[in-house]
Formats: structure tokens, sequence, C-alpha cells
């Protein structure tokens, strides 16, 4: 089978489509086809390891593992002894796990992994890149944020993979939602269901004082202190960037000035809270509450030029790859379209 790997950090010409042998499943596991993956900015990060953070956790001096992607969809071939959740040719979609591997066209899973069948009448391919922004997203606006009717809540990035997925998750709690972001993403935001669109090349959100329960900053490029004025009394920020500064204050209580702050861990939560929140994500498909948001799809074999697209960081929403099984039918998403709408 055709891999994506990389054996030392570096810019995106150190991924390389190499052969492997196809895996077999063990006790518990699934072998899963895999149609879609996806390329984020956390991507990124762990094949470049910068920032330097993420040596810790992917490798101090080389990668420990070498082939990215952590999210997928695609079609059960083959099970192995005592699974009972998956059937053969089933088309499920989720988390491989802390072992990575999704950039392939076959991964072993544990039927224990955060993966779900995917509902009736549901594409697959988009799914490829959802269950990151999803699984980002949810945790912050529901647990740490705990977004509810009347709310008024500001999204930085909200035009990215996550961003675009939190402002549907904050509509669908009720919230009143101001989304930043380049001003030629306006059509597509306010078609998610934004209440306000500021284009960050023109305005600075950070100038109405006082004004929101929560920040988010989906893209990490607002610290806490230059977020904070923008903040209510007991109003929260939140970032997806792991840095130095918001350690500290999570260190010293994670509050200053009445106002507080928050990284939420994402990738660190445990299987079965992603395997749940999975299963309420296929509920809010079946409802047309939330939707994918693709950006573009790649080939397996543009890998490169996927990961050069995402650092560019001017897509709007996911970054599809596609995997040689589901290169037939494959249609290019243009920017900016909700997929499914």
């Amino acid at each position: 089978m055709k891999v994506a790997a990389q054996q030392r950090y570096g810019g995106p010409e150190v991924i390389e489509i190499v052969e492997r042998p196809k895996p077999v499943p063990g006790p518990g596991e699934v072998l899963i086809e895999v149609h879609a993956s996806t390329v984020t900015l956390a991507d990124c990060a762990f094949r470049k390891a910068d920032p330097f953070i993420v040596r810790f956790f992917g490798g101090m001096f080389r990668p420990k593992l070498d082939v990215l992607g952590d999210d997928i969809a695609g079609v059960v071939v083959a099970i192995g002894a005592g699974v009972t959740r998956f059937a053969v040719g089933d088309r499920v979609h989720g988390c491989t796990g802390a072992a990575l591997g999704g950039m392939a066209e076959y991964v072993c899973v544990k039927e224990t992994a955060a993966l779900v069948t995917v509902p009736e009448g549901v594409e697959l391919m988009p799914l490829g890149g959802m269950s990151y922004a999803y699984l980002t997203a949810m945790p912050f606006i529901r647990d740490e944020g705990k977004v509810k009717p009347g709310d008024h809540l500001v999204i930085n990035g909200a035009a990215s993979s996550v961003g675009a997925m939190a402002l549907q998750l904050a509509k669908h709690f009720g919230a009143e939602v101001t989304a930043v972001a380049s001003g030629r993403h306006r059509a597509l935001l306010e078609k998610l269901g934004a209440d306000h669109v500021i284009d960050r090349q023109v305005a600075d959100f950070t100038a109405a004082r006082e004004s929101y329960d929560v920040v988010f900053d989906a893209v990490g490029k607002w610290r806490f202190a230059q977020a904070a004025p923008a903040l209510k009394p007991g109003g929260i920020y939140l970032t997806t960037v792991p840095s130095w500064g918001i350690f500290a204050l999570m260190l010293s209580g994670g509050q200053r000035g009445g106002k507080r702050g928050k990284l939420a861990t994402t990738g660190l939560r445990s299987e079965s809270d992603k395997l749940k929140d999975l299963h309420v994500l296929n509920r809010l498909l079946e409802q047309g509450a939330i939707r994918p948001v693709t950006d573009r799809v790649f080939p397996l074999n543009q890998i490169v030029e996927a990961h050069r697209y995402v650092e560019r960081e001017v897509k709007a929403g996911d970054v599809v790859v596609a995997m040689p099984v589901a290169q037939g039918p494959l249609l290019l998403a243009q920017q900016g379209v909700a997929v499914g709408a």
C-alpha cells in the first residue's frame, strides 16, 4: 500500500509517498480502506516540530511516528478476532488514535477507537476532514466556553476548519456569533450563520471593549493579554495553540483581572470521550444542524502541495486528501463551498 511518510522534521518536502506492507488486523482491530484524510495546521506543526514544544510529544530529534493522519473516512474491509462493533462493508469515520497512520491507503484501528459508522445519506469523502474540526471545536464551545443562548461569542479564524465548525456549534447552542476572518470569506461565514463578520484586515475585534462572553482564537494568533480587553468581566479566552504564555496563565490559576484563559488539550482527550462526541456529531449531521466545509481536495500523490497550501493559511474549512481508491469520482471542491449544503 501507499503511505505518506517522513523520516525527519522539516518543510513539506520531507514527506514522501512510499510503499509499505498492507496491515493485517489483530484481535480487537479493524482494517479500514481509507478513502479520505486531512491536512491541518496541527499536522504541519508536527511535521516540522514548530513550535518546539511539539518535540516533547512527537520525538525530540526525529518523528516517533512517521505517518501522520489521525482523522479518516473509509470502509471496513477486514476485522480481527473478537470484533463486534463493526462489520466488513461498514462506512466509518473518526480517529485512528495515538498511533496516527491515517495518511495511507489502509490502516488498522482498534475497535474501541473513536470511530463510528457513517449515517445513511451522508457523503463519505468530506468526513475525512470533519472529525478533526469537530472534536477540536466541540470541547471548546460546549465544555470550556459553556456557550448558551444569549452569550456573545467572537471566533478569530472563523473560516479555518476549526473556526467554521465552532461557528456552527455556537449557533446550534444559541449564541450570537461574531466571526473574524479575511473579508473574502464573508459570504461563507454568513451562510454558516454568523451574526456579524469582521474583516481582520480592516478592523480589530478587540476594539469592542468588554463585549464578548467568549473569545475563541481558533488559529492561535492572539495572546490572552491582547484579547482580554474585549472580554466581559468573568469572560473566557480560549486558544487551540499551546504557548508558554497560556501555560503560565493556567499554572497561576487561569485568571487575571477577573477574566479567564484556557488551552484545552483536545488531542489528549480519552478515546471514550471522543467516541461519545462522534455519536453526537452523527446526530447533528442527521438533523442538518452542522455540515462539513471543504476548501480543496488533493490526491495522495499531491500531499506535499496539500501541506504547502495549508501553511499559507488562506483556506476556508477543511483540506481533504483523497486516497487512490476514492480518486475516480474525485471532484475538487471549490473554495468556500459548504459541502452538503
